[in-house]
């Protein structure tokens, strides 16, 4: 008598409508799944770890954010439907082992007014000044912040995360968050002649 055989249940790709706790916690039982997290949000992990550090450096980090998201997808709260606050908590510390190289290239950035991490965003990011001007002023600013106020603030105005987002990314009180936020910005603007460039950014 021949063996009896079970067809398996076909994989359903990710949709487009399902959140990322949903994908994340199929790939639990499917790894494969988690590719759906990746394709979803790898170019903005990619272009925030960009504007950060350079383009040079922002391959290895963002790689490693889905590598390390990956290895640790089985302690991640599926009831959370939006991972970028988790993946952006992990390239941030990521980021920070570059500290020396990011205050560089805002040197660099102040220096020549010219820099891969500002091409493309110098519109948004400078708001109503011109955009080459303040180019370099801002750079300096976000040089001088400490690590923790620039890492709270970028969040905010380029990752586009909520401050209680942020507060979940970097593992911080949300009052600690508003705080570095609040600060930070009140640096900006002393730095920009009481303009703050990120105004609209923030306030969302």
């Amino acid at each position: 008598m021949a063996p009896v055989t079970t067809a398996r249940e076909p994989r359903t790709p990710p949709g487009r409508g399902e959140e990322d706790g949903a994908i994340i916690a199929r790939s639990r039982r499917e790894p494969e799944c988690f590719a759906g997290v990746f394709d979803r949000h790898y170019g903005a992990v990619h272009g925030y770890a960009a504007r950060r550090l350079g383009t040079g450096l922002a391959d290895d980090v963002a790689a490693e954010t889905f590598l390390i998201a990956f290895d640790r997808r089985e302690t991640y709260d599926v009831a959370r439907g939006d991972a970028r606050p988790w993946l952006y908590g992990i390239a941030s510390n990521l980021i920070s082992r570059h500290h020396r190289a990011e205050v560089r290239q805002y040197r660099a950035l102040a220096r020549t007014g010219a820099s891969d991490v500002a091409e493309g965003h110098a519109e948004r990011v400078a708001g109503r000044l011109d955009a080459q001007a303040a180019r370099g002023a801002l750079a300096a600013a976000l040089g001088s912040l400490a690590a923790g106020d620039r890492d709270v603030l970028l969040l905010v105005a380029w990752a586009q995360l909520g401050v209680g987002e942020t507060a979940e990314a970097l593992g911080i009180p949300a009052g600690t968050a508003r705080s570095r936020l609040h600060r930070a910005r009140k640096k900006i603007r002393a730095a920009l002649g009481d303009t703050d460039p990120l105004r609209e950014d923030l306030n969302r």
